[in-house]
């Protein structure tokens, strides 16, 4: 015997995974970028030329913060779509984009891996790309959450192939430890490309 829910019981059990995935998506991605020194603090980070189109830190951190709880919203809307044929399939793509997603910054800022960090980005794209396609046959509304994401993911892509052309060598390079971070009167704004 099957019963159909009420658009109250919808609601709430949206709000449910909701609860669970937004908090969860946010926390792993700032424990993902606090596995290595985050960019303002990364002395490594600030000694390599940064291309033109290289926005202030802090527009990375807000970036991602709101595509994080965009994401996340997605995969609830999918995740409470209980009878959807293509349900897990979408969820299995949303969570290997997402743990790639996760290697990103630890493969970057700490083990200095600048060409392999754009592959990865290539990786993350291409998957979110399905992800996006799933969602949307599922319920439209989680797949449109993820365009920002696929269009940031674009623009991360375009600034880490520039900053890898820019830094040959950048993965042996060496900071001394004199190097000075720049002012924290600044906004935390990245140097300007030398």
């Amino acid at each position: 015997m099957s019963e159909l829910a009420s658009r109250s019981q919808l609601r709430l059990s949206f709000l449910r995974w909701a609860m669970l995935t937004v908090p969860l998506t946010v926390l792993l991605g700032f424990m993902s970028s606090r596995i290595a020194e985050p960019a303002g603090q990364n002395a490594w980070f600030q000694s390599l030329v940064k291309p033109a189109a290289q926005p202030e830190g802090w527009v990375f951190g807000a970036a991602w913060f709101i595509l994080y709880i965009l994401i996340a919203l997605a995969l609830a809307i999918v995740l409470n779509a209980r009878n959807a044929r293509l349900r897990w399939i979408g969820v299995s793509l949303w969570c290997a984009q997402f743990l790639l997603n996760l290697i990103w910054s630890p493969l970057f800022f700490g083990a200095h891996q600048i060409g392999y960090a754009f592959y990865l980005l290539l990786m993350i794209f291409l998957l979110s790309f399905a992800t996006v396609l799933v969602f949307g046959r599922i319920r439209p509304l989680a797949a449109w959450l993820m365009v920002p994401y696929l269009a940031w993911l674009c623009f991360a892509a375009i600034l880490n192939k520039q900053i890898d052309d820019l830094n040959p060598g950048a993965a042996t390079k060496i900071v001394p430890r004199s190097y000075e971070l720049p002012s924290t009167t600044t906004g935390g704004a990245l140097p300007p490309a030398q």
